[in-house]
């Protein structure tokens, strides 16, 4: 196969984490008789300070002639003033409007080498296999907003029809068919008229999948049963705002913010793949970033874009398998074993992906 993959490493930790999970990409191709191309582009901070755009021209037009995107992370406190008229972010929420990835997945597992770096009790975090589906280009994000300094008040709007309810809710629907068959839809439907239309949809929708077993949660009923009993959900699927939250809530079940990939996709699988994780700006630059939510990222950009399975996998079981020999980076250590890394860690990845 041959493939074209935009890189935006972004901001803060985001060029050390990428650069590794393209050498990464490079020798599962090379391994597997692939050919991959990777062209650079500029997202966030950095695309502000080069050209006053947080998303320029150009990156949008590397990304169109792409087969997928591999992003770092956006935005740091350099760029945090609220007052600013452009912001890093903007080029993410950008990113995913222009391109339509209506459907952000983020995959969560528990790993039994990690379970003492988790703060739950180890019975509640055996077999967590959870997998939410965010909608992502619509709600409070995307509604009409006002912003302070045109008066004393400010506003954001949360805005849904039912059509970009049913987008999302199919691709959630489908994924629990592929799955252990529950999708629990999470709302806040006792308060707002954009929720109740949220759950008057994904009900109707429901008379599509029988075979799925559907539960609705208010988001502060959820936000609870995620820690005391985690391992009952399958499919979890939220609005943007609450998919967002509750995802982020969920990475303490697999013991870091910095283990967790998202893929953001559209009808067609063309997606963009970047970590659940933030840019880390207190450690940037220090060689001490964990790189596994990016390395699973790029398994996603090749097991939903690229349609390369096996590869996927590869790539997942490497990881896996540094985890129980024992390779922690500083976020995932515990007080008596010693950290290694980003560099360390990503090059006994590479090592178990060559000797695959």
């Amino acid at each position: 196969m041959q493939a074209t993959i935009a890189v935006l490493s972004g901001d803060g930790i985001g060029p050390e984490v990428v650069s590794h999970a393209t050498r990464l990409l490079a020798a599962i191709a090379e391994k597997r008789g692939h050919q991959f191309r990777f062209v650079h582009g500029l997202i966030g901070g950095i695309a502000i300070d080069e050209t006053g755009d947080p998303l320029p021209p150009e990156t949008v037009a590397i990304c169109e002639d792409a087969d997928a995107i591999l992003l770092g992370a956006v935005g740091g406190p350099k760029w945090s003033d609220p007052t600013a008229t452009v912001q890093p972010e903007r080029g993410l929420l950008g990113l995913r409007q222009h391109f339509g990835l209506f459907a952000n997945l983020r995959p969560v597992k528990t790993y039994p080498a990690l379970a003492a770096q988790a703060p739950l009790r180890a019975d509640l975090l055996q077999d967590i296999d959870i997998l939410f589906v965010r909608e992502l280009v619509s709600g409070i994000y995307f509604g009409e907003r006002q912003e302070q300094g045109a008066g004393d008040v400010s506003y954001d709007t949360m805005t849904y029809t039912s059509a970009q309810v049913e987008q999302v809710a199919n691709v959630a629907f489908r994924a629990a068919q592929g799955r252990r068959g529950k999708l629990c839809s999470v709302d806040k439907a006792n308060v707002l008229a954009s929720m109740r239309l949220w759950r008057r949809t994904v009900v109707a929708l429901h008379e599509e999948y029988a075979d799925v077993e559907l539960e609705h949660l208010l988001v502060d009923a959820a936000t609870m049963h995620l820690l005391t009993r985690p391992g009952s959900f399958d499919v979890i699927v939220a609005g943007n705002m609450f998919g967002d939250i509750l995802s982020d809530e969920a990475s303490v079940l697999a013991g870091s913010l910095g283990m967790l990939p998202s893929a953001s996709l559209r009808a067609d699988n063309f997606g963009l793949y970047e970590p659940v994780h933030g840019t880390a700006p207190d450690i940037a630059g220090r060689g001490i970033a964990n790189p596994i939510g990016m390395f699973l990222s790029a398994a996603l950009l090749l097991r939903y874009s690229l349609r390369l399975d096996d590869e996927a996998s590869a790539i997942e079981a490497a990881v896996d398998a540094a985890l129980a020999d024992g390779l922690r980076t500083a976020d995932i250590a515990s007080a008596d074993e010693t950290p290694v890394s980003t560099d360390e860690f990503a090059a006994a990845v590479l090592a178990r992906i060559e000797t695959s």
